[in-house]
């Protein structure tokens, strides 16, 4: 199955290179060599050589990312992205990667990330900061003190009280996906969790008890996306870009229309009506999860279910491996890993799942058969900005 990103687009475009770096508690390296080593890899698993790639998207380190990481790797793009907006940075990114090479800008665009959040912050290199800055419209909320944590507690409490959603529908999220975890040799967490033990643990920022919260680890990964005219010479089997969306909404929160809308609504319609295929059609969906409640809200805005219905949809168990809609199936950030804007983690996970490379993680249709579509869909800021991408064997 394949088609071109947009219409009118003259080339489809393939991802045939993933991987991650070394992730969990890496306390000996730097992001730069975290950078390298997915990049490495990604590489070898594409089958093609370092000369191939002619364009490199990234963002998150250096003064001038992504010159900083392309100088690092050894490479001389003629095409760059550093768009930076959070988690969604890496779906808006394949979005743009996509759409150069559908249109002959580049052949070969690299995606890659790495950092040592955790690291840095057992080694004091650097601290917890409240807010990501008080200059421009962020001004009028910092002096209230609310955390990026607090933005999202407000918006699952407003969810819950329009739509009745409950603290342990929300605990449910985590405990799946937790399970999904287990089998994942590269997840920070594997061991089980119950409903009880999210709701009992410390608070956070109300209602989020620290489970409700992603985990803070290192790692890194990469993606290499190409021209349909490379797939040929690639050692591994391709997985075919069919649509993306992207959307920003706001940043401040007295900005946001509804608190249960996330900018989701806007990008995954985009991208499924751009892939020609519906919510329906979907086999595996990996969210971006810094939250529970963003996994709830964004099945709901990508039309996996109704506004309001995300709590009775994710408490039935649905997001498992071996459930109606198999989600974050390598654990996501709530288990796996999250070492700061982990979109381009599910991009490689997805692939992988539709390549059948996921090991005894991996996920099979009722039929038996590896899955055929997935969708990344990845969230920034605090709900501010949404990427998905619809991929496809």
């Amino acid at each position: 199955m394949s088609s071109a990103t947009r219409s009118g687009s003259t080339r489809k475009v393939a991802v045939v290179g993933v991987a991650l770096s070394d992730c969990g508690r890496v306390d000996e390296a730097t992001p730069y060599t975290l950078h390298a080593q997915a990049a490495r890899r990604a590489l070898a698993d594409s089958g093609l050589s370092r000369d191939a790639i002619d364009g490199i998207a990234s963002a998150g380190l250096g003064t001038l990312a992504p010159v900083e990481v392309a100088e690092y790797l050894g490479l001389r793009p003629r095409w760059v992205d550093s768009t930076s907006v959070g988690g969604a940075t890496w779906e808006v990114m394949a979005a743009h990667a996509a759409d150069a090479i559908a249109a002959g800008h580049a052949n070969a665009v690299l995606l890659v990330y790495g950092s040592t959040a955790r690291a840095d912050i057992k080694a004091r290199r650097r601290t917890s900061n409240l807010s990501f800055g008080a200059r421009g419209p962020l001004q009028f909320e910092v002096p209230y003190g609310h955390s990026l944590i607090a933005k999202y507690a407000m918006a699952a409490r407003r969810h819950m009280h329009e739509y009745g959603t409950t603290l342990e529908q929300l605990a449910s999220v985590a405990v799946q996906a937790r399970t999904n975890a287990a089998t994942n040799p590269d997840a920070m967490f594997r061991d089980p969790i119950t409903v009880d033990e999210v709701l009992d643990g410390p608070m956070i920022a109300d209602p989020f008890t620290k489970l409700h919260c992603c985990i803070r680890s290192d790692g890194g990964c990469a993606v290499l996306l190409v021209a349909e005219d490379y797939v040929a010479d690639c050692a591994s089997e391709p997985v075919w870009v069919l649509g993306a969306g992207e959307h920003v909404s706001h940043t401040t929160m007295s900005e946001w229309d509804d608190f249960t809308v996330s900018p989701a609504a806007v990008s995954g319609r985009l991208a499924f009506e751009r892939a020609g295929v519906t919510p329906g059609e979907i086999d595996v969906a990996e969210i971006y999860d810094a939250f529970t409640y963003m996994t709830l809200v964004t099945l709901e805005d990508l039309g996996f279910c109704e506004k309001g219905e995300g709590g009775p949809f994710v408490e039935k168990g649905r997001l498992l491996r071996d459930g109606g809609l198999p989600t974050n199936t390598d654990g996501g950030g709530l288990s796996a890993q999250h070492p700061g804007m982990r979109g381009l983690f599910l991009l490689v996970e997805a692939v992988r799942q539709l390549r059948g490379q996921a090991g005894e993680g991996q996920v099979r249709r009722a039929d038996g058969t590896l899955p055929a579509l997935a969708v990344a869909s990845g969230t920034g800021g605090w709900f501010c900005s949404s990427g998905t991408v619809v991929l496809g064997r």
